[in-house]
């Protein structure tokens, strides 16, 4: 295993529902310590899923993208986004919005796209007053843990998100797409496994069907690795989801997912997926300064609610393609 080796020179602590912590001296140069350290940190990511780097002492977006580039190198441009970001320089981005109030459940990090990053970066600028903890889950441990005849059926076929884009609710089409263009969209979806189709509105309706469980690059172990639940209709506010079915319709909902045969999943299957992120987490509040890695195949990660303000950027590193076992329907235009 790559980085195995070098997971010694750096003292890490181990505790029971927290993910791992490295607590460093502050350096004259955060960025150039990180570079330096890279090939040690990386393993500690490798072994343990997630690392909290505490004392670097991060204070603003170009240092805390510079920290990023040392860690990542060329950090990725989102495409796909579910909703808008704030870009903070290259490759540098602010969280998803998302109510404060509200948590924001486990997920995998665009686990719906063809290519997805394999390392997530995090710098908190701003500790939220109360709150607001970036926890972790292992989708080896939620695999294991998930009823096996749940698992064993999206395995076998796989998840469908379908998203219905609008200029009210979630990114616009040249927030996700970086173009507003019909012709550079059609191409887009073609070229990344995205059926496509255009209503008499204009608007349009997407769909892709991807693999639920796939291998771990490095450790080829297999991982619950999808936003099955997270982009449900059943994790959102009870309220939220009543008008967004008043307003926009079943089928036309900003985004929903499906069983890979088409039928829809069930609330109680989403309630059941939740619960076993939720047994599974681990959190540590943020600290200002703060930056956390993690393993976006191997680890799932969410944002609690919070109150006060917050400010952490997102990074996204290491892009790679999850090896799986279910091809992707062909993408199509209607």
């Amino acid at each position: 295993m790559p980085f195995s080796s070098l997971a010694s020179p750096l003292d890490v602590e181990l505790r029971p529902d927290k993910p791992a912590l490295l607590c460093v001296g502050p350096p004259d140069d955060a960025p150039r310590w990180t570079a330096e350290h890279r090939e040690a940190l990386r393993a500690q990511v490798a072994e343990h899923g997630a690392l909290v780097v505490r004392g670097l002492g991060l204070r603003d977006a170009a240092q805390a993208g510079a920290v990023f580039a040392g860690m990542a190198g060329d950090l990725m441009t989102e495409r796909e986004a579910f909703a808008p970001r704030e870009a903070h320089g290259r490759g540098v981005y602010s969280s998803t919005p998302w109510p404060d109030h509200q948590p924001m459940c486990m997920h995998h990090e665009l686990s719906y796209r063809q290519e997805v990053p394999g390392l997530m970066l995090f710098a908190c600028l701003t500790a939220p007053e109360q709150g607001g903890a970036t926890a972790v889950a292992d989708a080896e441990e939620v695999l294991r843990a998930l009823p096996t005849g749940l698992t064993e059926r999206f395995e076998r076929e796989g998840w469908i998100l379908t998203r219905s884009y609008n200029d009210e609710i979630g990114a616009s089409l040249a927030e996700s797409f970086g173009t507003a263009d019909r012709a550079e969209i059609e191409q887009y979806c073609r070229a990344n496994g995205i059926t496509f189709s255009w209503q008499p509105d204009g608007s349009l309706r997407t769909e892709q069907h991807r693999a639920a469980v796939v291998r771990h690059p490095v450790t080829g172990r297999r991982c619950w690795f999808n936003q099955i639940a997270f982009l449900n209709e059943w994790t959102l506010d009870p309220e939220v989801r009543e008008y967004l079915l008043d307003v926009y319709g079943p089928d036309g909902l900003p985004f929903n997912t499906r069983h890979g045969d088409g039928s829809p999943v069930a609330e109680d299957v989403v309630r059941t997926i939740n619960s076993a992120y939720e047994a599974h987490a681990r959190r540590e509040p943020w600290q200002a300064g703060d930056l956390l890695l993690v393993d976006n195949v191997r680890t799932a990660h969410s944002r609690e609610a919070f109150s006060g303000e917050r400010q952490v950027l997102v990074g996204l590193g290491e892009p790679l393609r999850p090896a799986d076992d279910c091809p992707a329907l062909e993408a199509s235009e209607r």
